[in-house]
């Protein structure tokens, strides 16, 4: 099988201000888990982070390239409002974005509206709870809903991506790094990743334990924070059949 259809994918670190309405809701939980200091370290680790993506995009010719976001429940005009709403609060994910269209980019509705609405409706439980009682509660509806819904969104985003990226065209997902959707596409996409999904992944669980595992959390911020190397590409995430 002729492998013509590309995916760039980027893992998403969340900057505060990517949580909307959340963002000072998660911010004074990161700084009362973690402390202040630590807190401001990690968020100059995430700024770094989308300056090397942001880097990277830039020395590329974008136009044509259809674009796919983790929460995006439209295109057309709905959804260009929906990234300058994102842009106007701060995000880096979503001025990347803007961006990224403003060159040519297309952008694609890579979600479902409802699904979208359980995933955000399963935070706002949790952060909003008034007390520990009811935020033990909401934590354990979370988890057994979580994989649940992980799951049917992973398999509406790789199927939207299926129907919507044609033969020789090279689309850009940016998605977080829990998402399972690269054994979901057709054998003809061969996907990249600008930074290794499962070190991201590190990165994330291993936040709580920084002061016990200090050297290879230290390793991870370095490797996200490094620029990408344009001239290697990386081998792709799933082969074809022959």
């Amino acid at each position: 099988m002729t492998v013509d259809r590309k995916l760039i994918y980027v893992p998403i670190i969340h900057t505060s201000e990517d949580m909307g309405s959340l963002a000072d809701n998660l911010t004074k939980i990161g700084i009362d888990k973690f402390g202040r200091n630590f807190w401001k370290q990690r968020e100059k680790t995430v700024e770094r982070y989308w300056e090397v993506i942001s880097e990277y995009f830039d020395s590329i010719d974008v136009a044509g390239f259809k674009v796919y976001q983790d929460g995006m429940v439209a295109d057309g005009e709905m959804g260009k409002k929906i990234v300058k709403e994102g842009k106007k609060s701060g995000s880096r994910n979503f001025q990347l974005l803007s961006r990224l269209l403003d060159r040519g980019a297309i952008l694609v509705k890579t979600e479902d509206v409802k699904l979208a609405k359980k995933e955000r409706d399963r935070l706002l439980n949790i952060i909003r709870a008034k007390s520990k009682m009811a935020k033990g509660v909401a934590l354990i509806k979370s988890k057994l809903q979580k994989n649940k819904l992980l799951e049917m969104r992973d398999r509406f985003i790789a199927r939207r991506i299926k129907e919507t990226l044609a033969h020789n065209e090279t689309g850009i997902i940016f998605i977080g790094a829990y998402h399972e959707i690269r054994e979901k596409l057709p054998e003809d996409i061969t996907v990249r990743e600008l930074k290794d999904r499962e070190k991201v992944k590190e990165y994330h669980k291993l936040l709580p334990l920084y002061k016990k595992r200090k050297k290879r959390f230290e390793e991870l911020t370095q490797y996200l924070t490094s620029e990408i190397n344009l001239n290697s590409e990386k081998q792709p995430l799933k082969q074809p059949k022959s």
